[in-house]
């Protein structure tokens, strides 16, 4: 199996836990926040799209979904265009509200496809190429490819973890 084969299939990982993490949740569910300081279902799938957005379109120099798809004028968040959600506060947070789940996965279907079309495009030698040289020692792709997908995993961990409080009080 080669490296990009080991990408794909990891990247349809996070595709996978982001639709369990909505499957059936209303908009209520979807931007609970278990206390003033926490995160969202809603807020935390669209922060891990718009990282692995921002990041993979910013390594392939590609547009980002986010505004070449109209995406950013149908989540209406009142927003920076270029936000991504680090560093976000509870102020912040509390913005990202969503109407539907389709809204969000159709955010990260459409993310999704053009990771996977980058991914497909790739060759080895491909992942030695320095992508960001303000960090020392200079970010490769292959080192940010692999820096996108554990946090996207870890924050759609941390959306079904979410899910499960929500569900749990609603009962």
């Amino acid at each position: 199996m080669h490296a990009k084969d080991i990408l794909i299939e990891a990247y349809g990982r996070i595709r996978e836990e982001v639709h369990a993490a909505v499957a059936g949740l209303d908009a209520e569910g979807l931007n609970a926040r278990p206390a003033d300081d926490a995160n969202s279902v809603s807020w935390l799938l669209w922060h891990l799209t718009r990282v692995q957005d921002d990041h993979v379109a910013d390594a392939f120099g590609l547009d980002q979904v986010w505004r070449a798809g109209g995406w950013a004028e149908r989540f209406g968040l009142g927003l920076p265009a270029d936000d991504t959600g680090f560093g976000h506060g509870p102020g912040e947070v509390a913005k990202v509200r969503v109407d539907s789940a389709d809204l969000l996965t159709g955010y990260y279907d459409a993310v999704h496809e053009q990771t996977l079309g980058a991914l497909r495009s790739l060759a080895a030698k491909d992942l030695e190429r320095v992508v960001d040289d303000s960090w020392d020692p200079p970010v490769t792709l292959g080192a940010r490819l692999v820096s996108v997908l554990s946090d996207d995993l870890q924050h759609a961990g941390q959306a079904a973890y979410v899910r499960g409080l929500v569900q749990s009080a609603a009962a």
